[in-house]
């Protein structure tokens, strides 16, 4: 038996990784990218390439979407992409970017009365485990559809079923809450230890054989220590995904004052010319924020 046919909307840092894995596995993919050009290693891999969403997910098993947001994700599938509409009924709508909770409910609820089986299924993991496929997969949609999607979602990590439509987006708000909230703390207490004369590729080391040890002050505070603020997730997707928590903890009536500082300062880093940055970049937002004069060169490192 054939294996199903997939279409990937959306080959950037993560969406091109992802369907490299599934080429990877077997599976017959097409790819669309606004960037044309980002489609190309992927087309080197056997990759179909389609020249719009609608014709890359005609014939498709399952289209497996990796865009920058939910009003992204919302244009290309229902507004000027009209990629929903060109599916054919029964077909797997896997919607893996980072989007708010609402979006995702609302979203479900239009491609389940076109006749789709929708699932959200944002990852964790950066570039890193996109490539090497070990992402965290945090799925929200009907049992049957997860079993379903289950090969394809296995050819790109691990993945967990949380519930109905809409948790596993609310699951990757609370994921990037506590990333947020770990980067503030970590890039603070790398400016202390700075600051106060200790080497801290000393301290990172000590710290991370400690009760304080975690991945983000090993794979973050390394990049720190390096200064090297590429983007695996830019600052600007991490204030986006801050926000979207934000608005869900108002719905639940909660008063979070860490997200709360989080989304100020990494806000501040994005105002202040971080927003391409690596959300690792939050430490040159508080050095700044502690006189030192940052120059432009270094936010564009």
């Amino acid at each position: 038996m054939s294996r199903p046919k997939i279409a990937v909307l959306g080959t950037g840092l993560m969406g091109g990784q992802m369907a490299a894995n599934l080429l990877g596995a077997g599976f017959q993919v097409t790819v669309w990218n606004r960037s044309a050009e980002k489609t190309a290693p992927l087309a080197a891999q056997g990759a179909g390439l389609a020249g719009n969403p609608a014709r890359a997910v005609a014939d498709a098993d399952a289209v497996v979407v990796m865009l920058s947001s939910g009003p992204v994700c919302e244009d290309v599938l229902f507004g000027s992409g009209a990629a929903a509409n060109a599916m054919r009924k029964g077909a797997l709508l896997i919607v893996m970017s980072s989007i708010g909770m609402g979006e995702a409910e609302a979203m479900a609820e239009r491609a389940q009365a076109l006749g789709l089986r929708w699932l959200d299924a944002p990852v964790s993991g950066g570039t890193p485990a996109a490539t090497n496929g070990s992402l965290s997969i945090m799925v929200g949609g009907q049992t049957v559809d997860v079993r379903a999607a289950s090969p394809i979602l296995s050819a790109m990590g691990r993945v967990v079923h949380i519930g109905p439509a809409g948790t596993g987006a609310l699951t990757k708000l609370i994921n990037q809450s506590l990333v947020a909230s770990t980067l503030v703390a970590v890039s603070e207490a790398l400016l202390m230890a700075e600051r106060g004369g200790a080497d801290l590729a000393k301290v990172r080391e000590a710290l991370l054989g400690g009760f304080a040890a975690s991945k983000i002050l090993d794979l973050h505070g390394q990049r720190i220590i390096a200064g090297d603020f590429q983007p695996g997730g830019p600052s600007k997707y991490q204030v986006k995904d801050t926000r979207a928590a934000l608005e869900v903890a108002g719905n639940l009536g909660l008063d979070l004052p860490a997200l709360k500082l989080s989304d100020a300062l990494f806000s501040s880093l994005v105002e202040h010319g971080g927003a391409d940055l690596d959300h690792s970049a939050l430490f040159l937002e508080l050095k700044r924020r502690n006189g030192d004069d940052l120059s432009e060169s270094a936010l564009k490192t």
